[in-house]
């Protein structure tokens, strides 16, 4: 009985449908039904016996029956990368964006993937986009760009808990691409701008600030080394004018002792008499020098009558000094002739 040539090409495009359902897990086209066949290595033959599930081939050498059995699927355990299309979703603020993925899958389960899920790439792939859309949906669009990671990570495990009786195990989700609005693209370039020019008026304000207390604590500074240089000084030429009051002090105690000893000496009175005229013309030469109003004695021409009255005024005090030294002298002795005689 022959089959009939329509016949023959329907029946061959439903096995071509039912072997490109799963074509993203599978390895190859279905073997050719012999007694022996080779598996490759991270592959699982499906073999269905009298149309039934039978066993799954491991890899290396299996042996069938050609008559009775048959290699329904051929499923790849090797990780897969898909591309997800793109697709659009709205954040939480209404902001419409446009996304696209990869995503990285892998068998675990031969038979499930083989009879629990019909075209496991293209379930797989809307899993994804429905996934991705209804976590975008509960994030705002400043979020999305924060926590891309977070969000990959969430889409996973949403795909993982819905294809897990399907036999397939998402490892990764990847975002590939994010589409924005040109407006919103616009809004936020307007937003960087305005934080980087915020950033750039507080950098300068702060340098200005730093500026300003630099300046400020260099014045104050500066004030304070001259206050203490000034204190310094005025330190230094208090000491130098005591010190130099000293030494005049010094000199002319000097200088007088000498005086004295010299006036003892022969002849001593006439050196006085002559340096007191000296001095006395020296007076008189100087005195228009300095003020417009004199006051002249009566005898400014008798240099030697003032000399002979400078020497009188000096010879009596030369002799109150020597009553004054007598007198304490008899006193000091009547004192100690009275502390010391028992009879009075």
């Amino acid at each position: 009985m022959s089959i009939p040539r329509n016949l023959r090409f329907l029946q061959r495009k439903v096995i071509l449908t039912q072997w490109g359902q799963n074509a993203a897990f599978s390895s190859r086209a279905l073997p050719m039904n012999t007694v022996i066949l080779f598996v490759p290595q991270q592959e699982a033959w499906v073999v269905e016996r009298f149309g039934k599930f039978n066993r799954i081939l491991d890899p290396g050498l299996n042996f069938i029956f050609p008559i009775v059995d048959k290699v329904k699927y051929v499923q790849s355990l090797k990780e897969v990368a898909s591309e997800v299309p793109e697709q659009a979703a709205v954040t939480s603020d209404n902001v419409t964006l446009g996304l696209d993925g990869v995503l990285y899958t892998k068998v675990f389960d031969p038979y499930k993937c083989s009879y629990n899920v019909e075209n496991a790439e293209f379930a797989i792939k809307k899993m994804a986009q429905t996934t991705m859309r209804s976590e975008i949906g509960k994030i705002t669009l400043d979020t999305v760009f924060r926590e891309r990671e977070t969000l990959n990570v969430n889409i996973v495990d949403a795909i993982n808990k819905a294809s897990e009786p399907w036999g397939i195990s998402c490892l990764r989700y990847e975002i590939r691409d994010m589409t924005l609005p040109l407006r919103i693209q616009e809004a936020m370039q307007m937003q960087v701008e305005a934080e980087r020019k915020k950033r750039a008026s507080i950098l300068e304000s702060e340098g200005i600030r730093e500026a300003d207390i630099n300046v400020a604590e260099g014045k104050k500074r500066a004030k304070i080394l001259n206050s203490e240089a000034f204190q310094t000084e005025q330190i230094n030429i208090a000491n130098g004018e005591a010190r130099a009051i000293q030494l005049m002090a010094e000199a002319k105690a000097k200088a007088v002792t000498q005086v004295a000893e010299a006036i003892g000496q022969q002849n001593g009175m006439n050196a006085v008499g002559y340096s007191i005229a000296e001095q006395y013309v020296d007076a008189f030469g100087k005195l228009a020098k300095t003020n417009n109003t004199m006051i002249l004695p009566a005898n400014t021409g008798d240099v030697g009558g003032m000399v002979a009255q400078a020497m009188t005024v000096y010879k009596n005090l030369s002799n109150l000094d020597q009553i004054k030294s007598e007198t304490a002298g008899s006193t000091k002795k009547n004192t100690q002739n009275i502390t010391f005689n028992p009879e009075s």
